[in-house]
C-alpha cells in the first residue's frame, strides 16, 4: 500500500474532522501533494493541494473551511475540515497534485456530513 487515507467519518453539519494520508517516501517527497474528493455520481476532483515547500492552494468551495498541511519528516499529508456541510460528503483521497504523476489511489476514506 502506498497511499493510506484515515480519519473520515460520520459528523454533524458545522463539525470538524481531520483526515490523514501515508504515504512511502519516494511518493511524497519533492512532491506536491493533494486531496481529492468524489461525490456519489459526480467525478473526482482536487479541492485541496500543497507544494513541498507549504505553499497551499484551495477549491472556492472549501476555500477558508479546510486546511491542508503536511509533515515532510513523516511523508504524512493532513486535511483539517472545519465547518462541515453536508455538500462535503464524499470518499476523500490523497494522491499527488500533478495529474501526469498521479499513482494509483488508495482506498480512500469516507467523510458523511449529516444530521
Amino acid at each position: 500500500v502506498q497511499l493510506l487515507e484515515s480519519g473520515g467519518g460520520l459528523v454533524q453539519p458545522g463539525g470538524s474532522l481531520r483526515l490523514s494520508c501515508a504515504a512511502s517516501g519516494s511518493i511524497f517527497s519533492n512532491n506536491a501533494m493533494g486531496w481529492y474528493r468524489q461525490a456519489p455520481g459526480k467525478q473526482r476532483e482536487l479541492v485541496a493541494a500543497i507544494t513541498s515547500g507549504g505553499i497551499s492552494n484551495y477549491a472556492d468551495s472549501v476555500k477558508g473551511r479546510f486546511t491542508i498541511s503536511r509533515d515532510n519528516a513523516k511523508n504524512t499529508l493532513y486535511l483539517q475540515m472545519n465547518s462541515l456541510k453536508p455538500e462535503d460528503t464524499a470518499v476523500y483521497y490523497c494522491n499527488r497534485a500533478i495529474p501526469r504523476l498521479r499513482i494509483e489511489w488508495g482506498q480512500g476514506t469516507q467523510v458523511t456530513v449529516s444530521s
